[in-house]
């Protein structure tokens, strides 16, 4: 792993929030399924967007970067694909193998193998898998646990009725919402139990919609109705990302002066501009200009612990647990027992590592409370190459002395240039040799 040593630093200026990652899957799978040629601008080329790029090249689809300004990828789609010639590997992506095992059962015939990286192979895929056959798919995991590999047989999707877990990941849903439209009948989705990170299958439906697919589902988000219909090419922008943005965010509050964050969009739905109003409750100076698409953030000595729920905001959790590093009050994160299946264990692998920092923090299976800190130790920190962690765990330690954070390859899964916006700003960050 490659490691990073963070300096005690007070960052200023100003970013471009990075595309979002949400937005660059949904659009490059919706687009590989509408007959014809649409164009991604500002599409997010990280790891795990690549993998669901390179995913989708070998189900037939046609993806070529064009030389513009924008970095846009020409999409040239259908919504019935060739066998793959090879397994296809999602590499550490979630989004990227639970996206394409409903978009392999389209295949013409034959079987298509996915898999990934040691991490992904232990994320849960069981219900989706259990939906899928429900729905007259033969899918199924080669290992019997419900984790890839995953083989899927292609023939099509027949329809019907489907119920599902919601309490895991929303991207079961999103992954059925996508491909579904294509089934041989119309499908209806009934969630069983309580559905986690709803602003994640609103930003599935709300990119549908884009390409000119409309789903019914009730307010409460636990009854989907899908028609048969067809994706229409289109060109799609895609916007900022706020989980990236939420940790610009978190520095400013923690070593910040002054930092503006721009190529914001409020009018696409993403549960990680919560951040904005949990700033705001913690009594932080966050300033939001929404027809300018900018954040301006300053600094704070001082904040309030409150109770935060996360149930629908898990990618919040590394982001929010930081910040409560300047609570003078406990904070308590709860509603994140979805994120112990995330890219690793987040809620068992934060409390470990904040409190190699002196941090007096307390782990319960859907909570963690954090109680104030009057100072951070400098520490060895392992982000245990996730991405979340490794950014999260670097901000903080820009408030101690000097401290180490293992696994800076990580961040081209989803903030390349995490690192340079950083040193931009003033963080004295520097990479170990």
């Amino acid at each position: 792993m490659v490691n990073v040593e963070i300096s005690k630093s007070f960052v200023d200026g100003n970013i471009k929030c990075p595309p979002s990652k949400s937005y660059t899957h949904r659009a490059i799978a919706i687009a590989s399924l509408a007959n014809g040629k649409s164009i991604i601008n500002n599409p997010l080329l990280g790891r795990d967007t690549i993998a669901t790029i390179s995913g989708c090249k070998m189900l037939g689809v046609k993806i070529e970067k064009t030389n513009d300004k924008f970095n846009s990828l020409e999409i040239l789609g259908m919504n019935q694909f060739e066998t793959p010639k090879d397994v296809i590997n999602a590499e550490n992506s979630g989004t990227t193998i639970r996206i394409l095992t409903s978009m392999a059962a389209l295949v013409k015939n034959g079987y298509t193998i996915i898999t990934g990286d040691d991490s992904l192979k232990t994320r849960p895929m069981k219900p989706l898998i259990s939906a899928l056959n429900q729905l007259g798919v033969d899918a199924f995991s080669s290992n019997e646990k419900g984790t890839a590999p995953i083989i899927i047989k292609g023939g099509g999707i027949k329809g019907g009725l489907v119920s599902i877990e919601g309490n895991i990941s929303s991207q079961f849903i999103s992954s059925l919402l996508i491909s579904c439209i294509y089934a041989l009948s119309e499908v209806e989705i009934k969630i069983k139990g309580k559905q986690v990170s709803i602003p994640y299958i609103t930003s599935t439906i709300e990119t549908m919609k884009k390409f000119g697919v409309v789903i019914e589902h009730n307010k409460e988000y636990l009854n989907y109705f899908i028609p048969n219909d067809k994706y229409k090419p289109t060109n799609f922008i895609i916007p900022g990302d706020f989980s990236s943005a939420s940790l610009i965010i978190a520095a400013g509050i923690l070593a910040g002066r002054k930092i503006t964050l721009s190529g914001l969009n409020f009018h696409y739905p993403q549960g990680d501009m919560k951040i904005i109003d949990i700033v705001k409750q913690m009594g932080g100076d966050i300033r939001v200009y929404k027809e300018k698409g900018e954040v301006i953030v300053y600094g704070s000595n001082s904040l309030d612990g409150i109770d935060c729920d996360l149930v629908n905001t898990p990618d919040l959790l590394p982001v929010v647990s930081i910040i409560a590093l300047k609570a003078r009050s406990p904070m308590r994160i709860f509603g994140i027992l979805h994120a112990r299946f995330k890219e690793t264990d987040r809620v068992s692998n934060i409390t470990k590592e904040l409190r190699k920092m002196d941090v007096n923090i307390i782990e319960e299976e859907d909570k963690i409370i954090i109680n104030p800190s009057k100072s951070l130790k400098n520490a060895e920190l392992d982000s245990y190459n996730d991405h979340r962690l490794f950014m999260a765990f670097t901000i903080a330690s820009m408030l101690t002395d000097k401290s180490v954070v293992s696994g800076a390859e990580s961040i081209d899964v989803s903030y390349p240039s995490f690192l340079n916006d950083l040193k931009r700003l003033g963080a004295k960050v520097n990479l170990m040799q």
